[in-house]
């Protein structure tokens, strides 16, 4: 999930991704192990050592940020994952169960640097649930984990395509064409609502 949404899409899981999310879906705070590992970047690594910003940690500080948090918040319970930096995204940070890997945000958090601790539970709670469901907001109040990033107008960027909810008429702007994508204020629940699905307005060319 990405940090930051806005809009409810319907999604279609596949029995293989059933199976792999269900796999580290387990109870946090009931006896519970895994075997499953993910190899980490190496120090040497590009993803690892490119970082350029003097006020954001290193991958490898991200690292043992996760694993402090791992023992202090979950138990110690949560996989090894891939950690890395996007350079692209505007959003703060993201989680993409299919890869196990937790990509965060540069752009956002050189403007935002004190959220990133923030930043990395909340990608470390979507290990365990994907979607900002119930469960996902209950374990994120007992952390005292924001459920949504900050605003800044150099996070915005240019947008393609301009929807429209036909119920409140919020507007979303959006990069990429969106297929099946309802308002999220007005969708019921943490799924697709056609009553309210978004409809496209405006497309620059």
């Amino acid at each position: 999930m990405l940090y930051v949404c806005g809009c409810k899409t319907a999604m279609r899981t596949s029995k293989r991704q059933y199976h792999a999310l269900r796999d580290i879906h387990y109870d946090l705070f009931e006896a519970a192990t895994t075997n499953t590992t993910v190899e980490r970047f190496p120090v040497g690594n590009d993803e690892a050592a490119d970082y350029a910003d003097p006020y954001l940690p290193s991958v490898e500080q991200l690292y043992c940020m996760y694993d402090t948090f791992n023992e202090e918040c979950f138990s110690g319970r949560l996989p090894e994952i891939k950690i890395s930096y996007s350079n692209r995204m505007l959003i703060a940070g993201s989680y993409m169960p299919s890869t196990r890997e937790i990509k965060i945000g540069r752009k956002y958090h050189a403007i935002f640097p004190d959220d990133l601790a923030d930043t990395l539970k909340h990608e470390m709670i979507h290990v365990i649930y994907p979607n900002h469901d119930r469960g996902f907001k209950a374990l994120a109040a007992k952390l005292g984990v924001s459920l949504k990033a900050k605003a800044h107008p150099s996070l915005r960027g240019p947008y393609k395509y301009l929807y429209i909810c036909p119920v409140c008429g919020r507007e979303y702007p959006r990069r990429k064409r969106l297929r099946m994508a309802s308002c999220g204020v007005c969708s019921k629940g943490s799924s697709f609502d056609p009553r309210c699905k978004l409809q496209l307005a405006r497309v620059k060319k």
